[in-house]
């Protein structure tokens, strides 16, 4: 809940701008603005040099449900891609496993790209049951997808206690470890097509851990909060997150 129409307006255009040069076959941008900022946010800028998104969705087309925004509405403003089961929406709003999944069943049904967010919190991996935590989200979460609609899958790895102003960002082996846990629960799911899902990790990512982050084997990409609200600053740690996954790479 940060920038109101006009910041959104000028940061996204900004950093448009910056990554215009950026090989799109090689990095997927996207930025999940407010909901009120989405109409001006669609229109300011190329499409195809940062995707849209919106920050949660409600699971009927229409209704008596004051306040929430149904997928038809998203679709209206050619939105394709909708975060589902944010930290946030589950801890702060009390969202549940089975209101996520609905959630991403009525995202595929529209076309669009679900993007379903995963996360222990820091009790739960006191006690050592992270990894049990992840395969439940992910088992409810996907629970009725068929694999025909994987490609409209990602994943986004938030470990409750990393992530916002008070969190610890996970160490990279610890990130590393989590995503392999999701990648051999989404591997039981679906078999070898799960390998086209995308799994990002997000918690706390910054300049300082996002190269680390990003060169370990079974993290996809990254999901930044507040590193990437600057869009000078956000350009300059994807293009060394690049570079950086590059070199291992070689």
């Amino acid at each position: 809940m940060y920038k109101n129409i006009q910041s959104t307006v000028s940061y996204l255009q900004r950093l448009a701008q910056l990554t215009h040069d950026l090989p799109r076959d090689m990095v997927e941008l996207f930025i999940i603005p407010s909901y009120t900022t989405l109409p001006d946010a669609v229109r300011s800028i190329d499409r195809d040099l940062i995707r849209l998104g919106a920050q949660n969705m409600s699971w009927e087309d229409e209704g008596q449900f004051t306040g929430e925004i149904s997928p038809l509405m998203l679709r209206e403003l050619e939105l394709n891609l909708v975060m589902i089961g944010h930290s946030e929406r589950r801890h702060v709003f009390g969202e549940t496993d089975y209101e996520e999944n609905k959630k991403v069943l009525t995202a595929l049904r529209h076309g669009m790209t679900a993007l379903l967010c995963i996360g222990e919190t820091a009790q739960e991996k006191e006690f050592g049951v992270s990894a049990e935590v992840l395969r439940s989200q992910i088992k409810i979460g996907l629970h009725g997808v068929t694999a025909e609609q994987l490609p409209q899958i990602w994943i986004a790895y938030e470990p409750v206690w990393s992530i916002g102003v008070n969190g610890t960002p996970a160490s990279p082996d610890y990130a590393e470890a989590m995503h392999k846990v999701i990648k051999g629960c989404l591997g039981e799911l679906f078999g070898a097509q799960a390998e086209t899902i995308p799994v990002l990790y997000g918690g706390s990512v910054n300049p300082s851990n996002a190269n680390e982050l990003i060169c370990q084997p079974s993290i996809d990409g990254l999901f930044t909060g507040r590193a990437a609200w600057d869009a000078d600053k956000f350009n300059l740690l994807i293009r060394d997150a690049i570079t950086a996954h590059a070199t291992v790479s070689e």
